[in-house]
C-alpha cells in the first residue's frame, strides 16, 4: 500500500508519456510549408501597413509646400489649403465659394466663340446629296418632315463601305432670346424642339429611306424654325461618323404645300444651345484636377412634364477616356445651379495633354431612365492648341478659375 502522493506522481508520469507519444498527422514538408505561408502573409500585412502610414505622412508634409508656392505666385488664403486635404468637404466648399466669387465678375453677355472646324468630327471630304420634303399643315398646325434618299455618299476608308442614317433636329432661334442676352454679333442661342432619327441602311452609298416625321407647331413659330439634317455612318463599336449636313430655314419658304429638296451635303457645324459655368483648379503637388460644375443655362420649350438636368464630366488623354464622374440630377430651370466639385487624379504627363468633355443630359423627373443629350462642352490642351481657360488654370496656382463655356450640339 502506497501513500496518496505517490499515486499522484505516478499518474503525472503516465500523462507525460501519453502526450509525448502524440504526433501531428502531417509530414515535415507540409509543416514547413504552412510556416512559410504564415510568414509571407505576415510580411504582406506589415508592408501594407507601412505603405499606408507612408502615404498618410507624405500627404501631411506636402501641404506646407503648397502654401509656400501659392504665397510666392499670388496672394492665397493661408490655412485653407492645409485643411482641404484633411477634409474633402471643406475643400469643396472653399472651392465653390471662391469660384462663385470669381463668377460674379463674369457677365453672361460676354462674347462666346464657337470652336473652329478643326475641332469638328469631320474627318473626310464632304460628298453626296440628300433628298427630302417639307410640308406645314396650317389646318392641323403640324410640320411634316420626310427623308427620302441620299445619293453618292462616300465610302469610309477603314470599312470600305457605309451604313448611313439621318438625324434630324428642329431648332428654334428667335430674336427675343438674343435681346435677352444682348449677344449682338455672337451666335444666336437655339432651342431643340424635336429630334428624330431615320432607319439605318446597311452598306449602301445610295440609300432609300422613306421615313416621315411630324410634330405640332404653331404658325407664329414657323419663321424661327431651322431644320437640320445630319447624315451619319453607323459604327457599332465607336462613335458614328458624320458624312455631312443640310440646313433649311423656314422663314424664307412657303411650306403650305409639300416642297421637295435635293441639296448637296455641307461641312457640319455646331449649334449653340446654352452655356455652362465651370471652374478649374489644379494642385501640382497632389496631382489633382478639380472641375467645378456651377451653373447651366439652356433654354427649353414649354412642357407640362417636369424635366431635370445632369452632367457627365469625362477626362480624355490622347483621345482615350481616362475616367468620368456624374453630377446629381437637378430640376431644370432657365438657369440651373449645381455648385458641385469633381476631383480627378492626373499625373503631370497626363495634365500636359488633356481634354475635358462635359456632356449635359435631360431626363424627365418621373422617368429618369430615358435621357436626351442637350449639348457638350469640350476644352483643354492638345499638341496644337490650348484653351484660354486651361491656360488661366495652369497660371493660377491653387486658385479656382471660373469661366462660361458654350454648350454645343
Amino acid at each position: 500500500m502506497g501513500f496518496p502522493w505517490q499515486k499522484g506522481i505516478s499518474s503525472l508520469a503516465n500523462m507525460d508519456l501519453f502526450i509525448g507519444d502524440l504526433h501531428m498527422p502531417f509530414t515535415e514538408e507540409v509543416k514547413y510549408s504552412m510556416l512559410g505561408i504564415s510568414v509571407i502573409l505576415f510580411l504582406i500585412a506589415l508592408g501594407i501597413m507601412v505603405w499606408q502610414l507612408f502615404r498618410y505622412f507624405s500627404q501631411t508634409l506636402r501641404e506646407p509646400v503648397d502654401e509656400f508656392i501659392s504665397s510666392d505666385s499670388q496672394p492665397a488664403k493661408t490655412g485653407v489649403f492645409y485643411k482641404e486635404t484633411q477634409n474633402p468637404n471643406v475643400m469643396a466648399e472653399a472651392n465653390l465659394k471662391e469660384a462663385q466669387r470669381l463668377s460674379r465678375g463674369l457677365s453672361m453677355d460676354s462674347h462666346l466663340e464657337l470652336p473652329s472646324l478643326e475641332d469638328q468630327e469631320q474627318e473626310e471630304e464632304v460628298k453626296g446629296s440628300l433628298r427630302f420634303s417639307l410640308f406645314y399643315d396650317k389646318v392641323q398646325s403640324r410640320l411634316v418632315v420626310t427623308v427620302l434618299e441620299a445619293r453618292e455618299l462616300p465610302l469610309r476608308d477603314f470599312s470600305h463601305g457605309v451604313d448611313p442614317f439621318v438625324r434630324i433636329w428642329l431648332l428654334w432661334a428667335g430674336h427675343e432670346r438674343e435681346e435677352e442676352r444682348g449677344l449682338g454679333s455672337s451666335p444666336s442661342l437655339c432651342c431643340v424642339l424635336h429630334e428624330w432619327q431615320s432607319r439605318m441602311v446597311k452598306n449602301n452609298s445610295n440609300p432609300m429611306f422613306g421615313d416621315q416625321f411630324s410634330c405640332s407647331l404653331e404658325g407664329r413659330d414657323v419663321p424661327h424654325i431651322t431644320v437640320r439634317f445630319e447624315v451619319r455612318d453607323f459604327d457599332k463599336f465607336s462613335r458614328h461618323g458624320i458624312l455631312g449636313e443640310v440646313r433649311v430655314h423656314l422663314c424664307d419658304m412657303k411650306t403650305s404645300y409639300p416642297l421637295e429638296f435635293l441639296e448637296d451635303l455641307q461641312t457640319p457645324q455646331k449649334d449653340l444651345v446654352g452655356e455652362v459655368l465651370l471652374s478649374l483648379k489644379y494642385l501640382h503637388t497632389l496631382q489633382r484636377l478639380e472641375v467645378g460644375l456651377l451653373k447651366i443655362r439652356a433654354p427649353q420649350q414649354s412642357s407640362k412634364k417636369e424635366k431635370a438636368l445632369y452632367a457627365r464630366i469625362s477626362v480624355l488623354c490622347n483621345q482615350f477616356k481616362l475616367r468620368h464622374q456624374k453630377s446629381t440630377v437637378k430640376t431644370r430651370w432657365k438657369v440651373t445651379a449645381f455648385n458641385e466639385v469633381m476631383m480627378f487624379t492626373l499625373p503631370d504627363p497626363q495634365i500636359r495633354e488633356c481634354r475635358i468633355v462635359v456632356s449635359v443630359y435631360e431626363v424627365y423627373a418621373a422617368n429618369k431612365s430615358s435621357k436626351r443629350l442637350v449639348g457638350q462642352v469640350a476644352f483643354g490642351k492638345t499638341k496644337s492648341s490650348q484653351d484660354e481657360h486651361w491656360s488661366l488654370m495652369m497660371r493660377s496656382v491653387c486658385q479656382p478659375v471660373a469661366k462660361w463655356h458654350p454648350l454645343l450640339i
